[in-house]
């Protein structure tokens, strides 16, 4: 019985420990993600996302690839921005090789300090060999 105990201790422990560095991950590719935008290094941002990503902008426009997005970001007029994204929550699924991120998110001119928009926004994160990728993003522009 005992024995049956301590390898039950051992494989809840060994999930925990998964989870956790798998979460680390995750969270290390959006600060990486975020230091790319706030460089207006777009090309490098696209390689924290799948081909076939889907972003919803925080104006509802609905993205399909990185080829629409990239479209999408050249063809922006006006003063440049970057986005920053803060989650609150990173949950794991390593069965499917799939992740939940969720948290707020802050636009700023490149010459301000200040953010001038933000909202709330949702990630789903795929394991492919080995690597993190977006598969998915919802972002929803909310009063400050």
């Amino acid at each position: 019985m005992k024995g049956l105990f301590l390898v039950g201790l051992f494989l809840i422990t060994s999930s925990l420990l998964a989870q956790t560095v798998e979460v680390k991950l995750v969270k290390a590719k959006r600060e990486a993600s975020n230091a790319a935008l706030k460089a207006f290094d777009e090309d490098l941002n696209s390689t924290f996302m799948t081909d076939d990503v889907l972003i919803t902008t925080g104006a509802g426009i609905l993205l399909s690839g990185k080829a629409e997005l990239m479209a999408y970001v050249k063809n922006v007029s006006g003063r440049r921005m970057y986005w920053v994204r803060i989650p609150d929550e990173i949950l794991v699924n390593s069965l499917s090789q799939l992740a939940w991120e969720k948290g707020t998110w802050q636009g700023f001119y490149e010459d301000s300090t200040a953010s001038t928009v933000g909202g709330n926004y949702a990630a789903q994160w795929t394991k492919i060999s080995g690597v993190w990728l977006i598969k998915s993003q919802l972002f929803v522009t909310l009063p400050k």
